[in-house]
């Protein structure tokens, strides 16, 4: 396993810390899991994408679209290790995206592109991954109780342990 970067045209902003998978229509705690709309239509698209949402009427997250086209999987970005250009708070999905100025216009945002894109480092580093519950899907039966989140023990800019 490695890390995954967040980079801006040629530089590194930030490595990949702690993430959240959702599985696509059938896992009910998936925006997904309530079909086609228009604020899920990038879930439901090519990989690679940037999908980009508004909670709680005042915070953007931004997930990254993981499985073929139809499939609506993404992983949430919940936490970067900032490495350059970002000063504010990156624990925490809401304070990541705001940090990074991401909002709704990066929403369907091809994150294989030249601007800001996701990408394997040069170097390989050692690390251990722990696996645990996501954050804030109570509501989605026993989908709120599987090993979803992931994140890299012992780094100190994981938002929860």
């Amino acid at each position: 396993m490695n890390l995954v970067h967040i980079c801006a045209g040629v530089e590194r902003i930030g490595r990949i810390v702690e993430v959240e998978a959702y599985l696509g229509p059938h896992d009910r705690a998936a925006h997904s899991s309530r079909g086609l709309t228009p604020r899920t239509r990038v879930m439901f698209g090519p990989p690679g994408h940037a999908y980009v949402y508004l909670i709680y009427g005042m915070h953007f997250c931004m997930n990254v679209v993981t499985e073929a086209e139809g499939s609506a999987s993404a992983v949430l970005l919940r936490a970067l290790e900032p490495v350059k250009n970002i000063e504010a708070s990156t624990r925490g999905p809401a304070l990541l995206c705001k940090a990074m100025h991401v909002d709704k216009r990066m929403n369907g945002h091809d994150l294989l592109s030249d601007d800001l894109y996701v990408a394997e480092p040069a170097m390989r580093e050692r690390f251990k991954i722990v696996r645990a519950r996501r954050v804030g899907v109570d509501y989605a039966g026993h989908w709120a109780r599987r090993l979803l989140r992931f994140y890299i023990k012992g780094n100190p800019f994981v938002s929860r342990r």
